[in-house]
């Protein structure tokens, strides 16, 4: 094994990456998990000229529903759009079969919006990014 080495690389090969998934799907597949049904997610908000101001982005897997991203545009926030975001996410999550809902924010984010939707904290990076915090909340859905 002497003739091994590691790389850093700043620019990876597609296809280098895509091998590294792959074989960790390939194993996680042998170990008798629950076969990955990964489905993207979508809900937006849009104007009378069919512009996003507002939307969610996530996927479920595993019984799971993870909210990657929500944004709506200032003049709508404080009016209970983003709420209805994350309520049409649960419920398109429950009919795909989730039970369960994680996500992340920033403590110069939503922290409180989430907690106030029933979204406990089950961690938090401390100086992520410098001076600020990274929370991790779940909910059962």
């Amino acid at each position: 094994m002497a003739d091994l080495k590691f790389t850093v690389e700043d620019n990876p090969a597609q296809e280098d990456i895509r091998t590294v998934i792959n074989k960790l799907v390939e194993y996680n597949s042998d170990r008798q998990i629950e076969k990955d049904e990964y489905q993207p997610l979508a809900i937006l908000i849009r104007d009378h000229n069919n512009f996003v101001v507002g939307g969610l982005v996530g996927k479920t897997q595993w019984g799971w529903l993870f909210v990657s991203h929500l944004w709506v545009t200032e003049f709508l926030r404080g009016k209970g759009y983003g709420k209805q975001l994350m309520a049409k996410a649960e419920a398109a999550a429950k009919q795909r079969g989730c039970s369960y809902a994680y996500l992340d924010t920033f403590s110069f984010q939503s922290l409180g919006f989430y907690e106030r939707l029933g979204y406990q904290r089950f961690g938090v990076l401390e100086n992520f990014p410098p001076g600020y915090q990274r929370y991790f909340l779940k909910k059962e859905i």
